[in-house]
């Protein structure tokens, strides 16, 4: 892969297709541990480490791995990396090893770093994945500090747990409840949905007679009944009468 197909790999994690914020995934962390930045921070690089690893190991073994066998196996290599991170951040920082609690070691089952390993890992080289580890990793650490940026600063009236002098006394607690987190994350997806919005040109789409039910009654291979506009991004069909005026103003011209 060139150098230019892995930036596009990277970006594509990273911001096109954010792992939180665009696929709605890795939810129940991003929700428990966005009530402080730090917390957000330690559990966005545990995960990028994890993710990482997980990848460039399951591409290196994907020849080897039986196809029967490959999710429990991605699994326990995921398990693995997860119980070193764990062990590490016991030995050198246990305070911020207690503070993650049981969110670090749920990294096992995390739907972004199994979905990673199945859909891009195993099929593609060491450095490939671990591009796209990053990126994905990087994307959910920069969502997760997102939401945590909003929680902490205008609902605990700190930053990076100190205090605020112009805000503390003006927080909203509702934010860093679980419904603040909710209430957060709705947002953020709503800005994100709408700066991605792209208007595709109109085209035109035309169904097959097959599986009419009155095929066998009129003879046709065409119908002009069946013709919509749909929108070439987001596949939406307009209704059957903006069709039918359409065909009009085509056929006047």
């Amino acid at each position: 892969m060139m150098k230019e197909k892995r930036l596009t790999v990277f970006l594509k994690g990273l911001i096109l297709e954010n792992p939180v914020l665009v696929l709605i995934l890795g939810t129940c962390p991003t929700l428990a541990q966005t009530g402080s930045m730090i917390n957000a921070l330690s559990m966005g690089l545990a995960a990028t480490v994890v993710l990482v690893c997980s990848n460039s190991a399951i591409s290196a073994l994907r020849r080897i791995i039986p196809d029967t066998v490959r999710i429990p196996c991605y699994i326990v290599i995921i398990a693995a990396f997860v119980t070193v991170v764990q062990l590490l951040l016991q030995a050198f920082l246990p305070s911020i090893y207690e503070m993650m609690g049981v969110y670090l070691a749920l990294i096992v089952v995390n739907c972004i770093i199994l979905g990673r390993a199945e859909m891009f890992a195993r099929k593609h080289g060491v450095l490939d994945s671990a591009v796209d580890g990053l990126g994905m990793g990087l994307g959910f650490l920069l969502a997760l500090f997102a939401m945590a940026f909003i929680r902490e600063i205008f609902g605990a009236g700190t930053f990076f747990g100190l205090k605020i002098p112009f805000l503390y006394d003006y927080r909203i607690p509702f934010l860093v409840a679980p419904p603040g987190g909710f209430l957060v994350f709705g947002i953020l997806i709503a800005v994100i949905d709408a700066l991605g919005v792209r208007r595709g040109k109109e085209k035109r789409k035309e169904f097959s007679c097959e599986g009419c039910p009155s095929r066998a009654v009129c003879n046709k291979t065409f119908c002009n009944e069946n013709i919509e506009l749909v929108n070439e991004d987001e596949q939406t069909p307009l209704n059957k009468s903006d069709a039918l005026n359409s065909e009009k103003k085509e056929g006047g011209k």
